[in-house]
């Protein structure tokens, strides 16, 4: 079985992002933007609530999303970007909240892991995105695009709350037109 990739072309991220979207399934469409903005692993994201997202009365924001990670048992702190609050207000509009769980089962609980996956995996292969998509490729998709844009490897690596540069690396799925584009470019 081969490492999960992150998502390259900006195209195939919206394709996925649009696939629950126009089947009007708010709560995939939001578990996939959650998973995308916030770099957290799938255990994660799945163990938010509504408290972590939204101020006690239920109409504001919180700045950040604060946790401590399950794998890590480290303490991390997630800006919420105008993409979590878009489908954020999307879900809350169109559907009504079922317990604490912002990503929960019709019983209210959280979703569970091999859930979510089929979720990911399944909207991937109907989107037609190359290579094994999975959970865990819209975690590394978050740091692909933000190494594009220029974020320091060693901020993601703060980010992704990991040990080592090497782990951050592999993380960011470096092929070789990614190497190419940079020769492109810098022509002394």
């Amino acid at each position: 079985m081969s490492a999960a990739q992150p998502i390259r072309k900006i195209e195939d991220i919206n394709n996925l992002k649009n696939y629950y979207l126009e089947k009007e399934e708010y709560r995939n469409y939001l578990f996939v933007v959650l998973s995308l903005n916030t770099a957290l692993r799938v255990c994660d994201v799945l163990k938010l609530k509504w408290s972590d997202i939204m101020s006690d009365d239920g109409k504001r924001f919180k700045r950040h999303i604060y946790l401590e990670e399950k794998k890590t048992g480290k303490h991390t702190a997630v800006f919420i970007n105008r993409q979590i609050k878009k489908a954020v207000k999307l879900y809350i509009s169109k559907c009504s909240i079922q317990g604490e769980y912002v990503i929960a089962n019709k019983h209210g609980n959280p979703l569970s892991r091999c859930q979510a996956f089929k979720i990911v995996s399944y909207a991937g292969a109907e989107c037609g995105i190359e290579g094994r998509i999975s959970c865990h490729s819209l975690r590394k998709t978050f740091g692909y695009h933000a190494w594009k844009n220029g974020t320091p490897p060693a901020v993601l690596m703060q980010i992704y709350n990991h040990s080592s540069y090497e782990i951050t690396k592999r993380y960011l799925g470096i092929m070789q037109d990614d190497k190419d584009a940079v020769f492109k470019v810098v022509e002394l």
